[in-house]
């Protein structure tokens, strides 16, 4: 393949995930839904029999610079989304945020494990356990928009979704290293004969790689330190910003058998929490990711898997319906539950866990991780699409109207009585 052919497939997929994503964004959805109908809608080229647009489009030569392409797209994502977890914030809503995320992880994680268990055998241990992982995603952009919209963000539900949020995040990421440490790390998958020697091994590996990794970021934080004094706004913190997020990455996956976008994320935690000019490092690296790497990510994944639309058995239809039942009464139930359980009033807990239950960009990678190690059958790529279209629009549809029949309410509460002594 000659360089130049490259740049027909490039040009296609920027542009209609552009115009998607506009649209999928005036429709008051995230750009990532038009993104991947951008891919959808290229994958279908597929079905054209010509050999000259076979070959412009699915060539081999194609197919592999996309997924590296794919590939650096997905680890900037993951080290943007560090970058913007302020760990700070945990301290707003202190040890409520924390039982909200411990039930709304457990809950989608079970209830998914379940579900796979329920329609795949619960032999295939590790292989369910991946699907409950999935679940524990939750993507809160879409909430922070609507409540920032009805002011309500600095609230103490606003608070308690952003903070749960956030240590959400850690703990999904945590649980995904985990367990592609096992898958890689040659464990059985028949019955729980997983848990071995070579098992323990693994936990090992993924001890030593977040130590290392904190080690070395304590290092890389008096170097930021002193560069951001020398030179603020300078291009080169970015860029070694851009070159530690790499080898986080790197490392991570091929030195401790862990997920290269756990690395990335890492990376994000440690310098964002560090650098006094994350945002301005956010911001290149978003322009950066957004603008090229992102959208093809995105759209490979519709591109890749268009032919799984048209291969869905009846066990797979089945089993998504109820999947995505799973996902979305697992945030509403699971986080509900915890802010409940900590005083909050029943308005505020459903609030709460709807506001936790939106997925968006994480879930998909943790998906496309799962098919990438044989714990997840692509044909579920569909269902996932569509726990995001469906969270996406009912999340803000539910918390505005929860919120005005709230403003109601109050109007119609009759006047205090004023007495004169």
């Amino acid at each position: 393949m000659e360089p130049f052919e490259l740049l027909l497939p490039l040009a296609l997929i920027l542009l209609l995930s552009k115009l998607m994503g506009l649209g999928a964004h005036k429709c008051g959805m995230p750009a990532v839904i038009g993104m991947l109908i951008a891919g959808v809608l290229i994958g279908l080229l597929k079905f054209i029999p010509w050999a000259p647009l076979q070959h412009a489009f699915f060539s081999e030569d194609v197919n592999f610079v996309l997924s590296v392409m794919s590939k650096i797209g997905v680890v900037l994502i993951m080290f943007s989304a560090g970058l913007g977890t302020d760990l700070k914030k945990l301290k707003q809503t202190g040890v409520a945020s924390v039982v909200i995320t411990a039930f709304g992880v457990a809950v989608p994680m079970l209830l998914g494990w379940l579900v796979a268990s329920l329609f795949f055998g619960f032999a295939n241990v590790l292989s369910n356990l991946f699907y409950g992982a999935i679940l524990t995603a939750t993507s809160v952009s879409v909430t922070v928009a609507v409540l920032k919209e009805l002011g309500r963000l600095d609230s103490k539900v606003g608070a308690s979704i952003i903070s749960a949020a956030i240590i959400d995040d850690v703990i999904g990421i945590v649980i995904l290293s985990v367990l592609t440490g096992f898958s890689s790390g040659g464990a059985e998958e028949v019955g729980w004969k997983w848990f071995s020697p070579n098992a323990g091994m693994v936990v090992i590996k993924i001890v030593v790689f977040f130590v290392a990794a904190i080690a070395l970021g304590v290092g890389l934080r008096k170097l930021f330190d002193l560069m951001e004094r020398r030179a603020p706004h300078n291009r080169r913190v970015p860029i070694i910003s851009l070159a530690a997020c790499f080898v986080y990455a790197y490392a991570a996956e091929e030195l401790f058998g862990v997920a290269d976008i756990t690395g990335a994320y890492l990376a994000g935690i440690l310098l964002g929490g560090t650098l006094s000019e994350t945002p301005y490092v956010e911001s290149k690296v978003d322009t950066m990711g957004y603008l090229f790497f992102s959208p093809i990510f995105f759209a490979n994944i519709g591109i890749a898997n268009i032919e799984y639309f048209s291969q869905i058995s009846v066990q797979i239809l089945a089993f998504g319906i109820v999947f995505v039942i799973a996902a979305l009464l697992g945030k509403l139930l699971g986080c509900g539950t915890g802010a409940k359980l900590c005083k909050y009033s029943w308005r505020d807990s459903f609030r709460v866990g709807l506001g936790m239950m939106v997925r968006a960009e994480v879930v998909l990678i943790c998906t496309e991780k799962g098919v990438q190690n044989g714990l997840v059958n692509p044909a579920v790529f569909p269902f996932v699409i569509l726990i995001i279209l469906i969270s996406s629009i009912a999340t803000p549809v539910c918390l505005k109207w929860s919120y005005k029949r709230e403003a109601k309410s109050a109007e119609v509460l009759p006047p205090p009585e004023w007495h004169e002594n």
